[in-house]
């Protein structure tokens, strides 16, 4: 579905009437995107707040960088990446960093899947949420957001070892929790 915009303006109209300093263009593409990037940023960020103020961040980059934007590829996507790289960004300068040995690799919800096919999307983030945030940055970007080890260990700035150890201690993590909820579920 694509977004709504005033006026009857298409996409690459508010981009290029961006790029004139249209204040009305800017606050049309923001309120066309804020929703969808706020939910991507929230999955990066410890509570509302903290993604709130990375969403912003991001906004001020997706302006300031907009003229780098070529025309070709989806928009949306490209606006996804600056927002990721803005909340890796935000994470290291704010959050202290997690370095982690490798261990094998395990199925998050091997002996739980009636758990968790009963929770909702929103209690399986809120369970991301209570990640560590190496462990949710990983889990974030390689679970959700399609992201390869190799690309991981490139944005953090870790090993590919230690973005898949962590991807690992994650799915571990959220498998006790899970196995918590069960018990607490009878």
């Amino acid at each position: 579905m694509s977004p709504f915009f005033l006026n009857n303006n298409t996409e690459q109209e508010l981009i290029g009437l961006c790029l004139e300093g249209d204040r009305l263009a800017c606050k049309q593409l923001f309120n066309a995107y804020s929703g969808k990037l706020m939910a991507l940023c929230y999955r990066f960020a410890r509570d509302r707040s903290e993604a709130e103020d990375i969403l912003q961040e991001g906004f001020v980059r997706v302006f300031n960088k907009l003229h780098l934007y070529s025309g070709h590829g989806s928009f949306e996507a490209w606006m996804k990446r600056v927002m990721i790289n803005t909340a890796l960004k935000y994470r290291q300068r704010y959050v202290v960093k997690y370095a982690y040995s490798e261990i094998g690799e395990h199925q998050l919800f091997d002996n739980s899947p009636t758990v968790i096919q009963e929770m909702s999307r929103d209690e399986i983030l809120k369970l991301v949420q209570t990640l560590p945030d190496g462990y949710k940055a990983v889990f974030n970007l390689y679970v959700i957001e399609g992201y390869s080890h190799k690309d991981i260990a490139e944005l953090l700035g870790i090993g590919e070892s230690t973005s898949r150890s962590q991807l690992v201690k994650a799915r571990k993590m959220l498998k006790e929790k899970l196995l918590t909820i069960q018990k607490l579920a009878g």
